[in-house]
């Protein structure tokens, strides 16, 4: 019951006495006119409270982790074991978590015709296959993602400070968008290799009603077992094709919106407050996520469509040209609202989790690929994601 009321401190500053030697002692702290006045809402206090005390036990974990493994520098050995890390649980968390969503896409883009809507799809699935049906295909999405994680930011950190290095210290600031976005791509580039035989394993999950899998090494060993090992790498190229402009867009997007964003605020972004700054940040994501899927959607269906229906031995470009044949332009865009829902979900996760801190925000002028990974590294003691630092004046 105690939470129903203000607490001491907001009780001192609402209820003013000069007899009171506390609140002559300290005085009222200044706020910007675009901030709410605390003093005068008990229930923002408390949740203030809460954050705070949230905030205090990260702070102390993070401490006894740093302190058990030391200092960590940048660019060693322990430093990519960390970003990759980080990247595994960024990517496969947050992937796995929108599975439902997935599903509905997945099956509308090989079949337009098998649901009318993503509510009715969701329906029809609980119940003709229950609720475990919803989530078909989570477990080659945590492994898939978890690895395709896991290379992107271990790789992405190395190509960072390679193309930097090769580039030399003032060419690296000048040109650090060009930089980051070929880092961003060499990265996704192996990432994919590593992401594509789970992805075949999960689309033909989803597009397969029952599944002819029960579960990802099942899946994969019957693939091989008719088709060898290339059968896992069916839609490696247009897996190409959707993610490596997908995480450029990403990178190229983003900074811009929430610029724009603060630019037609009344005020600057030092003057509101984490849940504002939350919102920006969301909306940011969110919108650079359409852009994403937008960009990379005609490229999903191929992926989705080659792994449901490349026939064994069949050539590429042939299997392409088959498939546009029989959807046309128009069917290239299957499932994009529903796709676009769910990067929108997981950008926003992602964001969620990044603007715990709004300190990181000012750092990032680098790859955007995920921020629930600058969280993770902020917790780790290294520096967050972010643009080559000016070089040193002579």
């Amino acid at each position: 019951m105690s939470y129903l009321f203000p607490n001491q401190h907001v009780l001192q500053q609402s209820l003013y006495s000069p007899l009171n030697p506390r609140v002559r002692a300290s005085p009222a702290t200044k706020v910007t006119p675009y901030q709410a006045r605390p003093e005068l809402y008990g229930a923002y206090s408390v949740v203030e409270d809460t954050k705070n005390k949230a905030q205090q036990e990260f702070d102390k974990a993070s401490k006894a982790t740093q302190a058990e493994g030391g200092k960590m520098e940048l660019y060693t050995p322990t430093f990519y074991a960390a970003a990759t890390f980080g990247g595994l649980l960024a990517c496969g968390l947050t992937h796995t978590s929108v599975t439902p969503l997935d599903l509905v896409k997945c099956r509308r883009q090989v079949d337009p015709t098998l649901y009318k809507g993503n509510f009715q799809a969701w329906g029809i699935i609980l119940r003709q296959e229950g609720f475990r049906g919803v989530f078909t295909g989570w477990s080659p999405t945590l492994f898939g993602y978890s690895a395709q994680g896991a290379f992107k930011y271990g790789w992405y950190e190395y190509f960072k400070k390679t193309y930097s290095d090769l580039a030399g210290p003032e060419n690296a600031y000048r040109y650090k968008t060009i930089l980051y976005l070929t880092a961003s791509a060499s990265a996704e580039f192996l990432a994919d290799i590593a992401l594509c035989p789970f992805e075949a394993v999960k689309v033909r999950m989803q597009t397969t009603i029952p599944p002819p899998y029960s579960g990802t090494f099942d899946g994969i060993s019957k693939i091989t077992a008719a088709e060898g090992v290339a059968g896992l790498y069916k839609g490696l190229y247009p897996l190409w094709a959707r993610q490596i402009p997908y995480t450029m867009m990403k990178f190229a997007s983003f900074e811009t919106i929430v610029e724009k964003i603060y630019d037609r605020l009344p005020g600057k972004k030092s003057d509101y407050g984490k849940g504002a700054q939350t919102a920006v940040s969301f909306t940011g994501g969110y919108l650079a996520g359409i852009l994403c899927a937008i960009v990379s959607h005609p490229a999903d269906v191929l992926v989705s469509k080659l792994n449901a229906n490349r026939k064994v031995g069949e050539a590429f470009g042939a299997a392409v040209a088959r498939n546009y044949k029989d959807t046309g332009f128009m069917g290239l865009w299957n499932g994009l609202p529903v796709r676009i829902v769910m990067i929108g979900t997981l950008t926003g996760l992602q964001w969620m989790i990044y603007v715990s801190d709004p300190k990181v925000f000012a750092h990032i002028s680098g790859l955007v690929l995920t921020v629930s990974k600058d969280y993770f590294k902020m917790f780790m003691g290294f520096p967050t994601t972010g643009g080559a630092a000016p070089p040193e004046k002579k």
